[in-house]
């Protein structure tokens, strides 16, 4: 008598999504220095869009600087040398007379 219990899953041969090989992108320059590779990866117009834009992600804290990096204090001093310039700034001290 067969066996009640019957093997089921398992992995199949040819199952699946096809595998797909590299894309190459000939116009990528060979260098060293990460941020530049990362730079002519977003301005590639034959690269996919989800590359350009984890590699956007990537390059952005090297290229623009976080709103917040700048302190409170230094928010504050700035903010006070806005409003003590033009009509508001401190007149100059009375000179003294000596006689």
């Amino acid at each position: 008598m067969d066996n009640p219990i019957k093997k089921r899953g398992g992995v199949r041969p040819g199952a699946g999504r096809p595998k797909s090989g590299p894309v190459l992108l000939p116009d990528l320059p060979t260098t060293n220095d990460p941020l530049v590779f990362l730079l002519a990866l977003v301005n590639e117009p034959t690269a996919d869009m989800r590359l350009r834009l984890n590699a956007a992600v990537a390059a952005m804290p090297y290229v623009h600087a976080r709103a917040g990096d700048a302190g409170k204090k230094d928010a504050k001093q700035d903010a006070a040398k806005k409003a003590s310039a033009g009509k508001f700034a401190p007149s100059h001290a009375p000179v003294r007379l000596v006689t």
